[in-house]
């Protein structure tokens, strides 16, 4: 390539596809999927969850989703927020 060659977005948009591509056969998704993580953020429950941010603070405040907080940061694990989803199943 010299310095006058140009990357067009066509050209970026093919590499992208194509990296993605490769990637995928790996078994590296592109999907930022919470289960792979073991503590998630409050904004990350409440889209999980389909809840609003003051029926998180309710939940946290009856004891029915435990939390840690870091800062001013809670964090919430993963696999209590599925054993709380099995638990409420309405098939028991």
């Amino acid at each position: 390539m010299t310095a006058l060659d140009l990357i067009t977005k066509e050209d970026l948009q093919q590499f992208k596809t194509e990296l993605f591509t490769e990637l995928r056969k790996l078994g590296i998704s592109q999907s930022t999927d919470q289960s792979n993580k073991r503590w998630l953020k409050s904004a990350e429950v409440r889209k999980l969850l389909k809840i609003s941010a003051g029926t998180l603070q309710n939940l946290r405040i009856n004891g029915t989703i435990a939390y840690n907080k870091v800062g001013s940061l809670l964090y919430y694990k993963y696999e209590d927020l599925i054993k709380l989803m099995d638990g409420n199943s309405t098939n028991k």
